[in-house]
């Protein structure tokens, strides 16, 4: 029998347009895989979510971005239902969505991270700086690099007024390269550098076309591309991730240090995206990918 799959889209984000582009490509390449597809575009209306969820499906992929989708509370909902679900679980997702505490637990594991103090944003507007510059302010609970700020020396303190993301954690600058890496049922696909033509990844440069050059495999040592995959591998370990993650690093070439910033439970699988092409690299469609995703679907027990 043909497998039935819901793919879940959209939400209340700020990753909503992300979502429902990610959720696009992936129900059409469903779809051409040969599986029974329904897409939802995700509201705060859970009686309707249930509705669309009947009959229920095998399988839902989980193809949301940011809060509710993202931090561990679909997956619980789904938990309940008993229906198997892409991506890692709900303990997992909350871990991970949760800057200050994913970093607790990369240093735990071993994994070199940059040092960081938890505020809030009242305390950054009346000063002083919680660290000497150049640092990162960035919502502790969120993606995307949305609403990230980097303070640089001999620049004016950046304007918080719009701020709506709760906690912030600012973070060491780690001057360098952007790195990234793809995991796959716990294994490493590739290391990929990214270079921003402006400014640095943030969200309108990862998914704005010819905003950034994505160097597949990354221009670096085999030495470093096996390091940063293993650290990779290691940090999904960590989070008790599941499926496919992606985890970013910062390398500062002149010092030779490498830390780990994040990993990322929900990567984007939009046409831009990172963890498709990193699969592309090794010869993974981008239909067998998301095929292996929904045969890997599970729930927490």
């Amino acid at each position: 029998m043909t497998k039935s799959v819901a793919v879940l889209m959209g939400g209340w984000s700020a990753e909503r347009e992300v979502s429902l582009v990610s959720g696009k490509a992936c129900a059409d390449a469903l779809e051409n895989a040969g599986y029974a597809v329904t897409r939802i575009d995700l509201t705060r209306d859970v009686r309707g979510l249930l509705d669309a969820l009947e009959p229920r499906p095998d399988v839902v992929f989980n193809a949301l971005h940011g809060r509710w989708g993202e931090d561990g509370a679909i997956q619980g909902l789904l938990d309940m239902m008993a229906i198997p679900y892409t991506h890692s679980g709900r303990m997992a997702s909350t871990l991970a969505m949760d800057k200050p505490l994913s970093i607790q637990l990369f240093r735990q594991a071993g994994l070199p991270t940059a040092n960081h103090v938890v505020t809030d944003i009242d305390a950054l507007k009346s000063g002083p700086e919680p660290m000497p510059r150049p640092f990162v302010v960035k919502p502790a609970h969120e993606g995307s690099s949305v609403g990230v700020y980097i303070v640089l020396d001999g620049t004016n303190g950046p304007d918080y007024s719009a701020w709506s993301y709760g906690t912030a954690m600012v973070e060491e600058y780690v001057a360098g390269q952007e790195l990234t890496v793809s995991v796959m049922g716990g294994k490493a696909l590739a290391v990929t550098e990214l270079r921003p033509k402006q400014g640095f990844y943030d969200y309108e440069a990862k998914y704005t076309d010819g905003k950034t050059v994505h160097l597949c495999p990354a221009p670096i040592s085999d030495t470093l591309a096996r390091t940063c995959r293993d650290l990779a591998e290691r940090a999904h370990i960590a989070l008790g991730c599941r499926g496919v993650t992606r985890s970013d690093f910062r390398y500062d070439p002149e010092s030779g240090r490498l830390i780990i910033l994040e990993v990322n439970t929900q990567p984007g699988m939009t046409p831009l995206s990172l963890v498709p092409e990193q699969a592309k690299h090794l010869g993974i469609s981008f239909e067998e990918l998301v095929s292996w995703m929904v045969e890997n679907a599970s729930c927490d027990s």
